[in-house]
């Protein structure tokens, strides 16, 4: 799971983009308490769309084409929120960089010292708060520092982030698949870019059990792994073969859900319970099967799941999947 996000903290704090112009270095007369309290709920459920990503991302990783090292760590610029001063004052931060989250079970929520709203001061051997940026909704620096992440990982096989007041913790990465998981701070949906899961703060999944809102997020994940977007775009986005996409991508989820220790069958009740429109109008059918041909499409799946993980404890969907879309069977 990668942590370069410019979508989440442009939107994270929607209060303080609209607050009343001040004088330079002025606070304006504004409710800190609540800027803070709106600040930290956008980040409870930005906590649990992290964990649950990351556990279906690390638990997977051996199966996907290319896994990437990751500590499961997203910071938080202050530069690219809307008034970054307000931000700062409401957070109680004297610089710009802190923790945004840390994935439950990765080496940055492990490390037990990277908490949210924990000031940053050190990637290694740089202070990403002296990296120049613009005065307001400035999210390029954010990016910077996670590319910068991202490349010690790789090169040095590990990195020290410094904290305020002295202490650093020096994190190891693991190997997880290939995807961002970043949260959106208006609108419902949730989608799949090919290289994010991009979720919306009123997505009605945060509202069920964890072992539904993984089914949504393996959804999602789904599309990624299976380079669905990629196919699309060779091959053409008819009506046919974006079923055939939403197709794979349901009968991937349980096996995702599986090897992160969740029910496969938690992908039927999802289903059962969103009951998600099929987009079809009269006779025309939709991008999507109706929500009850879901149900069995995923059912169909559950036996084999079940057989490999009595077997082996693995649902080895690298090798025991069946595509349908590479061999040009889009219906």
């Amino acid at each position: 799971m990668r942590a370069r996000t410019a979508v989440l903290l442009l939107a994270a704090p929607a209060l303080l983009v609209g607050a009343p112009l001040a004088a330079a270095g002025e606070v304006p007369d504004i409710d800190l308490t609540g800027e803070r309290a709106a600040i930290e709920q956008f980040q409870a459920l930005d906590q649990r769309l992290q964990d649950v990503g990351w556990r279906l991302a690390r638990s997977n990783a051996e199966f996907c084409r290319q896994p990437i090292p990751s500590i499961g760590l997203q910071l938080q610029d202050l530069a690219s929120y809307g008034r970054p001063e307000i931000a700062r004052e409401a957070l109680g931060l004297s610089g710009d960089f802190a923790v945004q989250t840390a994935a439950s079970g990765s080496p940055a929520g492990e490390s037990g010292a990277l908490v949210a709203n924990r000031e940053v001061n050190r990637l290694e051997r740089f202070d990403p708060n002296e990296w120049e940026a613009g005065e307001r909704l400035y999210w390029q620096r954010l990016t910077r520092a996670h590319d910068h992440i991202d490349a010690m990982l790789v090169e040095h096989g590990g990195i020290e982030i410094g904290l305020a007041g002295g202490d650093a913790v020096r994190l190891i990465p693991l190997e997880a698949c290939a995807t961002r998981f970043e949260l959106t701070g208006s609108g419902g949906r949730a989608v799949a870019d090919g290289s994010r899961v991009v979720i919306g703060v009123k997505f009605p999944g945060f509202a069920m059990s964890e072992d539904l809102l993984a089914a949504a997020i393996a959804h999602e994940l789904a599309h990624n792994l299976l380079e669905h977007r990629a196919w699309l775009d060779a091959n053409g986005r008819r009506r046919s073969h974006v079923r055939a996409t939403e197709r794979e991508a349901d009968r991937l989820m349980p096996w995702l859900l599986a090897n992160a220790g969740y029910d496969p069958a938690a992908a039927v009740r999802f289903f059962e319970k969103y009951r998600p429109s099929s987009g079809s109008v009269l006779f025309i059918p939709g991008s999507h099967a109706r929500w009850k041909d879901r149900v069995k499409i995923v059912e169909g799946e559950l036996p084999a799941i079940r057989a490999l993980m009595e077997t082996s404890g693995k649902a080895d969907w690298a090798t025991h999947f069946s595509r349908e879309i590479d061999s040009g069977n889009a219906q």
